[in-house]
């Protein structure tokens, strides 16, 4: 049950050479990215840009997943950044300074950012910033309210512990609603039940999901309540005893269940184009997540919504895990050594 409190903040390419099972394309090998061309459905004529880079939660294999999903099942064209070693040309989550590829967001409909703590040169950012002002929508997953770490930066006010005024918290608070506060639930023995923030079952984000569907081994972050602006709940994170989707919550002697922190939510943001994008943040995400169908819909409901396709997210949207998934555990360090962004097309 979701207490008093809890309810008084709600709301105010493809290929590497040859075929795959979402068609063909012409694509060099060593290309520091992926794209998948898509093909009928929904999305047809949609370019979605999903950018990977973070040291912990396997975002180079969830992105990949998510990109498949998109374009065999609704259509979409995917193109997938990855970090990757300027020296190897190898995917390195942990190098900070280099994600290829961002060009892609000129052509754009919407991105996905699953980053954290990246230090990119002024060239790279500048892409991020003109696609964040342009008014167009954002999915941004888990650590992605802490995605920037800048030194020196044309665009320092984006880092996470920015104090510039009207930039306190960063990119991650002033356009996906907050940064980086704390684990609320135990990181690494807590899991996460999804449950619906009060007024806002029939949200169209929320077709198809009920309580308990969404869940996922990362554990609940802590955020400051309320959220900033109009940001509207539509998911609050039970803190779960153990590693289990079926593990029963907390002893709240502890109160981690009351009030309950959102974990997914939607927001919009004006940037210098005048125009309002929709955003919509989860800090929930890890390849693991992937695992979860109820996530995996929440994140291609969040796509199509945040293009503005209220309408045409269905009963029950397709999300069917594509080709062979086996995601690696989150961990500092325990990405898969010497992969290239080819080895995810398959």
């Amino acid at each position: 049950m979701i207490s008093a409190r809890s309810f008084g903040w709600v709301c105010g390419c493809v290929v590497a050479l040859g075929c795959s099972v979402l068609g063909t394309a012409a694509q060099a090998a060593d290309e520091p990215w992926i794209v998948f061309e898509g093909g009928d459905g929904p999305g047809k004529g949609k370019h979605v840009v999903l950018v990977s880079g973070d040291d912990e939660y396997r975002s180079e294999e969830a992105l990949p997943q998510l990109a498949k999903i998109l374009s065999k099942h609704h259509g979409f064209k995917c193109t997938v950044l990855f970090a990757i070693d300027k020296t190897s040309g190898e995917i390195r989550p942990d190098y900070q300074e280099n994600i290829p590829g961002l060009e892609a967001l000129k052509t754009a409909d919407l991105m996905v950012m699953f980053l954290r703590f990246r230090n990119l040169p002024d060239d790279q950012m500048a892409f991020i910033d003109e696609y964040a002002n342009s008014g167009k929508p954002i999915v941004a997953i888990r650590t992605s309210t802490h995605a920037f770490n800048l030194k020196d930066s044309k665009y320092q006010k984006y880092t996470w512990t920015s104090g510039d005024k009207g930039w306190e918290g960063g990119f991650g608070r002033q356009v996906f609603g907050e940064t980086w506060i704390s684990h609320h639930g135990n990181h690494g023995s807590q899991s996460t039940r999804g449950l619906i923030a009060p007024g806002v079952k029939d949200h169209p984000i929320l077709r198809g999901i009920k309580d308990g569907d969404v869940w996922g081994p990362t554990d609940v972050y802590g955020v400051r309540l309320p959220l900033p602006g109009d940001s509207c709940p539509l998911i609050l994170g039970q803190v779960v005893a153990g590693m289990k989707f079926d593990d029963k919550p907390v002893d709240d002697a502890k109160k981690q269940n009351d009030p309950m922190m959102p974990v997914a939510w939607t927001k919009s943001y004006t940037g210098t184009s005048g125009k309002a994008s929709r955003i919509f943040t989860t800090t929930m995400g890890s390849s693991q997540d992937l695992t979860n169908e109820g996530f995996r819909r929440l994140l291609v409901n969040a796509c199509y919504w945040g293009l503005g396709w209220d309408d045409k997210i269905p009963a029950k949207t397709a999300v069917d895990i594509v080709g062979d998934y086996k995601p690696t555990p989150f961990g500092f360090g325990t990405y898969v050594k010497g992969k290239k962004p080819a080895d995810y097309a398959k």
